[in-house]
């Protein structure tokens, strides 16, 4: 069993602690890598505010990136000095995930969030011996080392900078992959995404990439729709500035935009990205509420031919996009680390409060050298 600096959250709505944390050695599917960098998420927020019921005390972390150290007994996919991104987990034996929808695997929720193994156990403990959940999407990556398993580890070439491919892992996915195996749209086609964040702009630049020729942004953030025009918006619009709608819909002639992506988890801006599409329009929803939250449509807007879907983790396969994104990245086409501010783990909680305020899209800690 290891010792590593981990940053553990003991209560709802606590500050994350760099603690001395004990691993074990990885069982036979599991494989231990050394984290060089892992992003910090919105979900990694509502965990820690316990909106979904992790059990605490916890070390989170779901974007990580490093370097394998240690491989099961049974893992063929990975060896040790390979330069891996920690995905999502999922069962890999269900009909979903056999037929390449693992974001929709019936195990997605108690894989990724139940803080434990499928049988219930955790690979650490803190100083006094107390088991911590430490299996948050399978890797609770917020550590010098993390546990994950051969099913949720992405091979990446090794003249990458590794530090910053974390955020492929998740957030970034989720954006790109919205765009790019969800909606799909069609070159020359139109799309408005709501949410100027590090996945809404993932959406921004995949949108450029597919070749979307109306690419409208909905932002309160003037920075941040300035950044969006940056990576491939053709239009911008403060919601906080007029009807965001009509706005929309005048940029389109009066009809309204063939996709819309929602990525705010907040009703009123559902509502806007279903009410801006034209008809036969496809609305996709990414954002993250509380378990709960209802959001309310006119069922006529949706009678004439528009479609309302849901979008888990950019409907990827990780081990396919995943890849994929990094080589659009080194083409210089899906520019993704100009969303990406760096902080030493250590600094996680100004990492986090700067995260909720705006003031970063996306923050990679990086830990000292275990």
């Amino acid at each position: 069993m290891g010792l590593m600096d981990a940053a553990v959250v003991r209560e709802k709505g606590g500050h994350f602690v760099i603690e001395k944390v004990r691993i074990e050695e990885p069982r036979e599917d599991e494989v231990l890598v050394r984290i060089a960098g892992v992003g910090m998420c919105h979900t990694d927020l509502v965990v820690r505010d316990q909106y979904f019921p992790t059990p605490l005390p916890a070390i989170l972390g779901h974007e990580g990136a490093g370097v394998v150290t240690k491989v099961g007994s049974k893992v063929t996919k990975v060896a040790v000095g390979d330069h891996v991104v920690l995905s999502f987990a999922s069962c890999g034996k269900c009909a979903n995930c056999l037929s390449g929808k693992p974001g929709y695997c019936p195990e997605l929720y108690a894989r990724n969030f139940s803080g434990g193994r499928p049988d219930g156990s955790s690979p650490c403990c803190d100083a006094h011996g107390q088991a911590l959940s430490a299996c948050f999407f399978s890797q609770s990556s917020f550590g010098q080392l993390a546990m994950a398993t051969e099913r949720n580890v992405v091979r990446i070439p090794k003249d990458v900078p590794v530090e910053i491919m974390g955020p492929l892992g998740c957030g970034i996915q989720t954006g790109a992959g919205a765009v790019m195996n969800a909606l799909k749209p069609e070159a020359g086609s139109s799309i408005a995404i709501f949410g100027a964040g590090s996945v809404g702009l993932s959406a921004v630049m995949a949108a450029r990439v597919v070749g979307c020729a109306t690419i409208v942004v909905v932002d309160l953030n003037d920075d941040r729709l300035a950044l969006a025009k940056e990576l491939g918006a053709t239009h911008t619009i403060n919601g906080g500035k007029g009807d965001t709608v009509a706005a929309i819909q005048e940029v389109t002639g009066g009809e309204g935009v063939q996709y819309s992506l929602e990525c705010t988890g907040l009703p009123k801006v559902v509502r806007q990205a279903v009410d801006a599409l034209r008809l036969t329009g496809v609305c996709g929803t990414i954002g993250v509420a509380p378990l709960g939250t209802e959001v309310a449509l006119d069922m006529n807007t949706i009678l004439f031919g528009r479609t309302v879907r849901g979008i888990i983790e950019g409907d990827s396969v990780p081990d396919i996009f995943i890849p994929r994104l990094v080589a659009l990245w080194q083409q210089g086409r899906f520019p993704f680390d100009k969303l990406i501010r760096k902080y030493k783990l250590s600094e996680i909680d100004t990492a986090a409060h700067e995260l909720e305020i705006g003031a970063v899209l996306k923050a990679v800690l990086i830990p000292d050298p275990v």
